[in-house]
């Protein structure tokens, strides 16, 4: 693990939103006449673009799209935002990669305003130079353009920098902008996906993530 940049992904990565989310998807649903009882129906929701999410799996144009999008906001911004938990070990992790001398970065998604208030609040904000995720009006959801992004904000050479994350958008992100993955299978991506994309690495647990950068 030679890489001096770590980037990581937030949702299923560093933090468990599952009830966020997919409550917050319910509350959106809802409020387009759509009743979705049971959540665990909406958990692949978790990690890729909330828009496309929303179109592909209800089949929505891109309107009806961004109402679900912004009813979806109303009440993540208020209360999904702390429906949240970070995953076990994961503050061990970035201290050990801190000390090593490593620099760390968020890439998520997400919008970067909704990012920074959850790194802040669940106090692991102090571990990462940067965050980096989407604008509210869509710019950036799609990991490619995020990751293009970061490195050249940056100013990192692709070999110097792994991406870790735990769906496909992570993975295909990473591989077009010339970086190593690394595949979290504690998330929410599935073993299949996940190796359908190929990664460098695969973990299964955050144990031997943390393992890999001890040896």
């Amino acid at each position: 693990m030679h890489y001096s940049n770590i980037l990581f992904d937030l949702d299923g990565t560093l933090t468990d939103p599952r009830e966020g989310i997919t409550r917050s998807v319910q509350y959106a649903l809802s409020k387009l006449g759509i009743d979705e009882p049971d959540l665990t129906a909406l958990e692949h929701f978790i990690g890729p673009p909330l828009l496309q999410c929303f179109m592909a799996t209800y089949a929505l144009d891109e309107a009806t799209g961004w109402q679900a999008v912004n009813h979806y906001r109303e009440r993540f911004r208020v209360t999904g935002l702390y429906e949240n938990r970070v995953f076990d070990g994961v503050e061990a992790l970035l201290e050990a990669l801190i000390a090593q001398g490593r620099t760390l970065y968020i890439a998520t998604s997400k919008p970067t305003v909704f990012a920074e208030e959850i790194a802040r609040h669940f106090g692991f904000d102090r571990y990462f130079k940067r965050i980096y995720g989407s604008e509210l009006d869509g710019t950036r959801t799609n990991k490619v353009e995020l990751l293009a992004h970061l490195l050249e904000s940056e100013r990192l050479e692709p070999g110097s920098a792994l991406m870790i994350g735990d769906r496909k958008h992570d993975l295909i992100g990473a591989r077009s902008n010339g970086l190593h993955a690394a595949a979290v299978g504690y998330g929410f991506g599935s073993r299949e996906e996940l190796a359908g994309e190929a990664p460098a690495y695969h973990f299964d647990t955050l144990v031997q993530l943390h393992e890999a950068f001890s040896r």
